[in-house]
C-alpha cells in the first residue's frame, strides 16, 4: 500500500443514470446511491494509494456502520453526474466518509450523503486503522454542507 503523492482532498467519479436504475416515476430509485457511494469510496481510497483489494489482503475490513442520506433532487434516467467524495473524521477504528451528488452539466446538488465504517480484523472484530492508512485519509471539512437529517457531526479525532 503506498500513498500517492497526489491524493486529491475530494475525490470525483462521474456516473450516467442509465434506465434500469430508475423507478416507474422515471427517477433513480432511493437505494441506487447507497451503489455510487461505494464506488466513489472505493476510488477516492484508490486515489489515496491504497484498494480495498489491498487492505483485505492485508486483513483489513472497512464495515459501513451508519449511512445518511438527504434526498433534494431527483436525477433522471441519462442524467450526467458527478459523485464528490472525502474523509470527513478519522478515529482509531472509524472513518467518515461525506459525498455530493450533482448534476454534472448545470450544477444542482441532488444529494448530500456520509458513511462510517469500523475497521475489523480477519475475524470480523474491532480493530485499529493501521497507521499506513491513517496517514493517507486525511479529514477536511465538508466543502459541501451536507444537513443530513438527525446527524450531528463527530469532532475530528474523536475515538469511535
Amino acid at each position: 500500500m503506498m500513498a500517492s503523492a497526489a491524493a486529491p482532498e475530494v475525490s470525483e467519479i462521474r456516473v450516467r443514470v442509465n434506465y434500469s436504475e430508475t423507478d416507474q416515476m422515471g427517477v433513480v430509485y432511493h437505494a441506487r446511491y447507497l451503489v455510487w457511494l461505494d464506488v466513489a469510496r472505493t476510488e477516492h481510497l484508490r486515489q489515496c494509494g491504497m484498494s480495498y483489494r489491498e487492505l483485505e489482503a492485508a486483513g483489513l475490513r472497512l464495515a459501513v456502520a451508519e449511512v445518511g442520506l438527504r434526498y433534494r433532487q431527483s436525477a433522471r434516467f441519462d442524467d450526467p453526474l458527478r459523485v464528490r467524495c472525502w474523509v470527513r473524521d478519522l478515529a482509531s477504528r472509524r472513518v467518515e466518509f461525506g459525498y455530493v451528488v450533482e448534476h454534472a452539466e448545470d450544477g444542482r446538488l441532488l444529494v448530500t450523503a456520509a458513511t462510517a465504517l469500523l475497521a475489523l480484523d480477519v475475524t470480523m472484530r474491532p480493530t485499529r486503522l493501521p497507521d499506513a492508512v491513517r496517514r493517507v485519509l486525511r479529514p477536511i471539512a465538508d466543502p459541501v454542507p451536507l444537513q443530513l437529517p438527525g446527524r450531528s457531526r463527530t469532532p475530528s479525532g474523536a475515538d469511535a
